[in-house]
């Protein structure tokens, strides 16, 4: 019997030469990019290949998602759950509310969430994956319209769904012929194509699309409004149109917003004094403690809208090359947003 020590010697000795062996082999880096450069021929041509079965079939498994009462209740074994994990996400991200399921939990319990009114989307390469076969009978019995996406047109799945959707690729881009590649490249893509008619039928819109992805840059950059971000009227600077200057420049110091905003008395804006402005005024050698507001001050400014998205904030501010916008409701001011705002609300 052999000892541990020895198996643990053999066992270095193989590490080892195996080290020797990769260290030998030279990579060809022009061998290698025909490679890459070949599998992502193969997948592209796999894709394209999906065109001609866009077809009434493909309607057919639009209308029962779109007319789906339920949830689309996604399945996959092994490589195919992963695709199908993924299309599942898509689905419940752009309109169509979706989950994946996996077909071997299924069987033990989990096939209880799938109930009457849903669709379950199936996916299998050969369209004979023992664990989705076994539970075909039970999804029937619940009378749950069957979508099967393989590469297999005469398998039991393929058999078995009220819509069949042939995804068949020629070959694969593993040299081996093993690894799932253009197959799984094409599965997504049919499901990309199938999230994609859904959310167009639906009318789905950017405003629903940030209802669901209210986290990160992306949600913060559809959701948030100027009104959430910018400061109200306590914490900017207005100003009457017969201020002095100093007062201006005083009242700028105790609220640094970048601007100071002049209106009258129904809070109507007259123009804006800006850091620009005194620079111009101070060319012109005005001064300051008899100029009013009104021989310095910007009369046609840029304003935004209360209701405006804050990532239209950045744009404006971005088009006119100024860091702070006047906010109004009704043509009367009701904050200031600017490019400090925007940074901490994270939205740039």
């Amino acid at each position: 019997m052999l000892s541990i020590n020895s198996i643990s010697k053999n066992i270095d000795k193989n590490i080892d030469r195996n080290i020797a062996a990769n260290m030998a082999r030279k990579l060809d880096p022009i061998a290698l990019i025909k490679r890459a450069q070949n599998v992502l021929q193969i997948e592209a041509d796999a894709i394209l290949a999906l065109k001609p079965i866009i077809n009434g079939t493909f309607i057919y498994a639009l209308e029962a998602m779109f007319n789906c009462k339920g949830r689309v209740v996604v399945m996959g074994m092994g490589k195919s759950g992963h695709i199908g994990s993924k299309i599942a996400a898509t689905l419940a991200s752009t309109g169509t509310p979706a989950f994946f399921v996996h077909p071997a939990e299924a069987s033990h319990g989990d096939l209880g969430m799938i109930v009457e009114g849903d669709v379950v989307l199936a996916l299998s390469n050969s369209g004979e994956t023992d664990e989705i076969i076994s539970i075909i009978a039970l999804i029937k019995r619940l009378k749950v319209p069957l979508i099967a996406i393989t590469g297999n047109p005469h398998s039991s799945l393929a058999k078995a769904a009220e819509a069949h959707l042939l995804v068949q690729v020629k070959e694969e881009a593993c040299p081996l012929g093993l690894a799932p590649t253009a197959s799984t490249t094409a599965a997504l893509a049919m499901g990309d194509a199938l999230a994609v008619a859904l959310l167009e039928a639906r009318g789905f819109t950017v405003d629903d699309f940030a209802r669901s992805h209210p986290g990160g840059k992306l949600g913060r950059r559809l959701l948030l409004r100027v009104t959430d971000v910018m400061a109200d009227l306590s914490n900017i600077c207005m100003i009457n149109i017969d201020a002095k200057l100093t007062e201006v420049l005083m009242s700028m110091t105790r609220n640094p917003v970048g601007i100071a905003v002049i209106v009258d008395a129904d809070l109507h804006i007259l123009g804006v004094f800006t850091e620009g402005d005194l620079r111009r005024t101070l060319i012109r050698q005005l001064d300051i403690h008899q100029t009013t507001i009104d021989m310095c001050m910007t009369a046609k400014c840029t304003v935004i809208q209360e209701d405006s998205l804050a990532i239209d904030a950045v744009r404006l501010m971005e088009e006119k090359c100024i860091t702070a916008i006047p906010v109004i409701k009704n043509m009367c001011l009701i904050g200031v947003i600017n490019m400090h705002h925007l940074l901490n609300a994270r939205v740039i």
